[in-house]
């Protein structure tokens, strides 16, 4: 008897709750079937099934075998696996969807290392400047980036960022209009409202409180790079995640206000399909973004 095959039969049968539905999944008869699990029990002495002209159960020491069969069976395919990732380069292409403002400022920088890595992986990437419903699965892409919490049970969420609430202004506009010392001056300032955060503002009061402050202003604008791009031309003040306004931020493009009052902004993350066999080149993705995201 050949012991690993006596074993994934044993398996099947428990799993699939008869010798006929595990035949058909083996593709093995079903009289080869019941011959493989007789001589496991003669093997291992013991019997493994309770059998009724009706019905199939696992006796208590079968079951307490079936889960010891399973990690083996599990902990062989993962070696597999192991070796053929190790003896293979991520190769293909793989389908993304991410926020116009994340790709522009945190992927689109970093993406010719990437492919100094991945020479063999191609990227298709779809940039999306509105909250509008992406349902992956449907639309056929591998990797999404998304803002906010996710609750999806057929996709695995991994955060990439739990990045402030920042509020940001050109140092021209601040020259010409001061500077607001707190969250309640916002009422004397123009305030550029966006599709996140609209005219509600939050903040944390000195307390440690959450705090809402009502804003407005001259303008309205949809996309986050528009707002961006009003903050820097001293248009107003504007509030959005951090990430969003980094890079002007660091180079003094933009000053952050109000600083003692930052409040937490929505996480962003990484979802795709909750399938333990991803391809390498999706895998590779997945930790790049991770990987570019760790420190910003």
């Amino acid at each position: 008897m050949n012991k690993f095959v006596a074993i994934k039969v044993f398996v099947q049968v428990a799993e699939s709750g008869g010798f006929t539905a595990a035949a058909g999944r083996l593709g093995m008869s079903v009289s080869a079937i019941t011959k493989t699990i007789a001589r496991l029990e003669d093997s291992l002495g013991t019997q493994l099934f309770n059998r009724t002209t009706r019905r199939l159960r696992v006796t208590d020491y079968g079951e307490e075998f079936r889960e010891r069969c399973v990690a083996i069976l599990k902990d062989l395919e993962d070696a597999e696996n192991s070796l053929q990732h190790q003896n293979a380069a991520p190769r293909g292409r793989v389908r993304a969807v991410v926020p116009l403002s994340f790709g522009r400022v945190t992927l689109v920088p970093e993406l010719p290392y990437f492919f100094e890595l991945y020479p063999e992986v191609s990227l298709d990437i779809s940039f999306l400047d509105s909250d509008r419903p992406i349902d992956m699965i449907r639309d056929g892409f591998d990797v999404a980036v998304k803002t906010g919490n996710i609750s999806d049970s057929r996709l695995v969420t991994r955060r990439l960022i739990h990045s402030p609430l920042v509020t940001v202004a050109a140092p021209s506009y601040l020259r010409s209009h001061g500077e607001p010392r707190s969250p309640e001056d916002l009422e004397h300032h123009n305030c550029i409202i966006g599709s996140a955060t609209k005219d509600e503002w939050s903040f944390l009061d000195k307390d440690g409180h959450p705090l809402t402050v009502r804003v407005s202003g001259n303008s309205k604008l949809n996309s986050g790079d528009a707002l961006r791009e009003a903050a820097i031309v001293g248009l107003g003040i504007v509030q959005g995640t951090w990430w969003l306004f980094r890079k002007d931020l660091e180079s003094g493009a933009l000053k952050p206000l109000l600083t003692d009052h930052v409040l937490d902004g929505a996480p962003i993350s990484v979802l795709y399909a909750s399938n333990r066999h991803l391809p390498k080149s999706v895998r590779a993705f997945i930790d790049f973004l991770v990987m570019i995201t760790k420190t910003k």
